[in-house]
């Protein structure tokens, strides 16, 4: 299928904090209530349209175990986009927020755009993150900040698109090289003509016709 743009995504964060469900969630729109670790990585892929023009995300889930960060790490580098998840039921998986944006930030586009996201919000009884916190590391940190549900796919749709729109308002001020291997983002197999910067932003899922407030 046709597209302008293709952006390559990682999802990060430790393991067991639900990266596999949102990514299950966003490509399938399914629910998996056991699912195996994951061992390396895994890839999901999606088209969605912004701006009427159609992208497709290429999605890398990366194993949150110790033993695998430095495979996972080689899955960082070109990556326009980062969902940086932790679970609100556990406190370990925020306290290592620090490590995971470090290497991002490291091993990736110096443009990159992460979304923060404190998963599991449909379990709000076991809560131990309060919300204020993820805001509060979100802001110091220069991140969007959402709390989703992969179990009932809240904010999931919003956290994987409000990705893709950060990426391209820097497309269109001229902040990813287009011709760079590194950049995350690759011209599509189609003519495309880029609105100049400041045109509005829409976006949603390919046909869908939704409507974001994020980003």
């Amino acid at each position: 299928m046709a597209y302008a743009y293709l952006f390559k995504y990682i999802v990060i964060g430790d393991s067991g904090v639900g990266k596999s469900c949102l990514l299950l969630q966003f490509t399938d729109k399914r629910f998996l209530s056991s699912h195996n670790l994951t061992v390396g990585v895994e890839f999901g892929s999606r088209m969605i349209t912004i701006n009427d023009k159609k992208i497709k995300l290429q999605i890398w889930d990366t194993a949150g175990q110790e033993s695998f960060r430095s495979i996972a790490r080689s899955y960082y580098r070109g990556a326009a986009g980062a969902l940086l998840v932790y679970d609100i039921t556990k406190r370990d998986t925020f306290n290592h927020l620090h490590t995971w944006l470090e290497d991002a930030r490291k091993n990736s586009s110096s443009h990159i755009v992460i979304v923060l996201v404190g998963n599991k919000s449909d379990l709000e009884d076991q809560r131990v993150v309060q919300r204020e916190e993820g805001e509060a590391f979100a802001r110091e940190h220069g991140m969007v900040f959402l709390e989703t549900s992969a179990r009932t796919a809240t904010n999931v749709e919003e956290a994987f698109i409000c990705i893709a729109k950060g990426i391209y308002r820097k497309i269109l001020r001229g902040q990813f090289d287009l011709n760079s291997e590194g950049s995350g983002v690759k011209i599509g197999p189609q003519p495309l003509s880029i609105r100049p910067s400041g045109s509005t932003i829409r976006s949603g899922s390919q046909g869908s016709g939704d409507r974001l407030g994020c980003c």
